[in-house]
């Protein structure tokens, strides 16, 4: 499956959303990170990720969330993920990193 993001500002809640869909791996991170740094300067605010249409992750695509929580951090900005399917967050849990991001919706798989 190719790999997709589809983004959006939220005016009304001055919220950046990503929405990646398939994979993020080593093939799909670095446009992950391209996009999501791209949007972020753009907008300076807080980012939303959907992860509903995300059906895996690597350990590079985990790498490309903290290069933007970085980013956030630098502004004292937050990242928000949602509807993370169980076996993606658990990538989080092993590494200890779900203690950096604020996780709501998560999937039932």
């Amino acid at each position: 499956m190719s790999f997709q993001i589809a983004r959006q500002y939220d005016e009304d809640e001055n919220l950046l959303v990503l929405k990646p869909k398939g994979e993020l791996d080593i093939t799909s991170t670095p446009d992950f990170k391209r996009v999501g740094e791209r949007e972020y300067e753009k907008y300076k605010t807080d980012i939303l990720i959907n992860a509903e249409d995300l059906i895996y992750m690597d350990s590079t695509g985990l790498g490309a969330f903290i290069y933007l929580l970085k980013l956030c951090k630098d502004d004292n900005k937050k990242i928000k993920i949602i509807n993370m399917k169980k076996s993606i967050r658990k990538l989080f849990t092993i590494t200890q990193l779900d203690n950096l991001f604020i996780f709501e919706g998560e999937e039932n798989e």
